[in-house]
């Protein structure tokens, strides 16, 4: 996938239909053969579950004789980096002077397009820029990997076969229906396809065909891409008559361990507490609303409702889903985040999170296996600690935190 961190995008129903057909054991693999030629085993296997789930010969011969094993996409299926960036850093890069522009830009050339998609789903114009720009950079970098190669390739490797084979499964349906042919459906390693990067199982169950032309080309049509970008959204919950969420100044005692995704309350519960908008902004009005603090109690505060949520059915990844809505806000000619960053904190490395976790074990703090993710649990246990020395809960991992935990503090 072009710029981001891997999708793992869940378009349940149609998944669920398509890994029934192929998420048997396929047969096993003699370890002594040549890779190329158990690869080719493992081909020939999922052509029979294929053909039994109802894939033509014609489908099966071409998309499928001329498949190629790439390694790059085991490399990268199996990296684990050791290093990550801070929000803010993330930020500065994705949320850049040239990609507002751009996407400003192409709000305006796209006009028809987008008017015509946010009508029908919902989904505000700079909502869709912004995650086509975050995506692919509006379109000039989606990815040059054959999706079946690389979808054959992960199912091959293994640790993920089962997705790998339903994910397979759905792009040969693709190709069946003649959305696309082999050689045009592209994408990142990960089997992500087209301009706004969609997993085949997520085309199947979201996909538009919003110019008429019998297909739903989100490699080439505008009009299929931004449509396609909007039902998915919309189907996963978007609330037309709702914002995103807001940045906010947060009332003196506010308690950081209620910035959890599981303190939800309406947007005015919020205000009679005290959580007033940034700036001169208005009051949104969110049914349903949670407070965010990306980076501490230290840094920005955000009061985020549906539609947040709802972008994290995109991409579950909270510096995803804020950096899209923050993108949006800037290319609709909103603000940029106002509140200071704390600059002065380093992003701790995944050795440095797999110390911390072994650490808050140590401790009787239990974060679950070390992993080097910083999981609800982890959260959990490390507002824990920080509640038994003492310190605002805010589930933030920082080198003092880790510190204290290793020398017992």
């Amino acid at each position: 996938m072009p710029s981001r961190t891997y999708h793992l995008r869940s378009a349940m129903l149609a998944l669920a239909v398509l890994s029934g057909c192929a998420s048997g054991p396929s047969t096993p693999l003699n370890n002594d053969v040549p890779v190329e030629q158990r690869f080719a085993q493992w081909v020939s296997n999922f052509r029979e579950t294929a053909r039994a789930a109802g894939i033509d010969e014609v489908t099966l011969n071409s998309a499928l004789d001329g498949v190629q094993l790439r390694q790059r996409a085991v490399e990268a299926d199996r990296a684990q980096p050791e290093f990550t960036r801070t929000l803010w850093d993330y930020l500065d890069a994705v949320v850049s002077p040239q990609r507002v522009a751009m996407g400003q830009q192409k709000l305006q050339e796209l006009r028809l397009e987008t008017e015509a998609a946010t009508t029908r789903h919902g989904v505000p114009g700079p909502i869709l820029m912004a995650v086509w720009g975050i995506e692919s950079n509006y379109g000039t970098n989606y990815g040059d990997v054959p999706v079946i190669d690389a979808l054959a390739t992960l199912g091959f490797e293994g640790r993920r076969e089962a997705w790998a084979r339903g994910e397979l499964l759905a792009a040969l349906k693709i190709l069946q229906q003649g959305d696309i042919d082999r050689a045009r459906m592209i994408g990142s390693w990960a089997g992500a396809m087209g301009q706004t990067q969609f997993m085949p199982s997520s085309y199947l169950a979201y996909a538009v065909d919003a110019d008429g032309d019998g297909r739903r080309d989100i490699w080439g049509s505008m009009a299929d891409v931004l449509a396609s970008t909007a039902n998915y959204l919309a189907k996963s919950g978007w609330r037309a008559d709702e914002p995103w969420g807001l940045e906010v100044q947060l009332p003196a005692g506010f308690d950081p361990a209620r910035a959890d995704p599981s303190v939800l309350q309406s947007s005015a519960q919020w205000a009679a507490e005290g959580v007033k908008a940034m700036g001169d902004a208005p009051w949104p009005t969110l049914a349903d609303a949670s407070i965010l603090l990306p980076a501490g109690a230290r840094g920005p505060a955000f009061i985020v409702g549906r539609n947040y949520r709802t972008i994290l059915r995109y991409n579950n990844s909270t510096s995803y889903a804020l950096t899209v809505c923050l993108l949006a806000q800037r290319i609709g000619g909103g603000p940029g985040v106002q509140a200071p960053w704390p600059v002065d904190l380093r992003a701790l490395s995944r050795g440095d999170m797999i110390a911390l976790q072994t650490a808050l074990n140590q401790r009787g703090f239990d974060s679950g296996a070390p992993d080097g993710q910083m999981g609800p649990a982890t959260r959990k246990a490390l507002r824990a600690f920080q509640r038994s020395v003492g310190l605002p809960e805010d589930g933030y991992p920082t080198a003092d935190l880790l510190r204290r935990l290793q020398q017992g503090q």
